[in-house]
């Protein structure tokens, strides 16, 4: 299992930015696929992000293509979220997650069996 805490959500105006951060502890970090997820209320948790163990492969929804940017620091044990041109429907508590032991490019919830407590990401009109 891996250990994961993320950080720097906030209240932000469309059009700003913001940086989450994932924290991770455990021994098999640097060998997990990780990924970003979010879920607004009443909503389904939805896959965002997702970045392979050495950071060669990542892919995106569609939603936040072009605006989104996962990279992920191996030797801090830490994958990050650049979020650029925020808008009204990127607000939800955004959540980090590893993938099970092999796991390749994923966008399914299933997927992962390690989450992070989530951080309120809310992005004003």
């Amino acid at each position: 299992q891996v250990q994961l805490v993320e950080s720097g959500g906030g209240l932000v105006q469309a059009g700003g930015s913001l940086r989450l951060s994932c924290a991770a502890s455990g021994r098999t970090f640097s060998s997990r696929t990780m990924g970003w997820f979010r879920q607004a209320p009443g909503n389904e948790r939805e896959f965002v992000a997702t970045i392979t163990w050495s950071g060669g492969r990542t892919y995106y929804a569609d939603s936040v293509k072009g605006r989104f940017t996962i990279s992920r620091d191996n030797a801090k044990n830490t994958v990050n979220l650049q979020m650029n041109r925020l808008k009204p429907e990127d607000t939800g508590v955004y959540y980090c997650a590893a993938g099970r032991q092999g796991l390749g490019v994923s966008t399914r919830v299933h997927d992962y069996d390690s989450w992070g407590q989530g951080t309120q990401v809310t992005v004003s009109s």
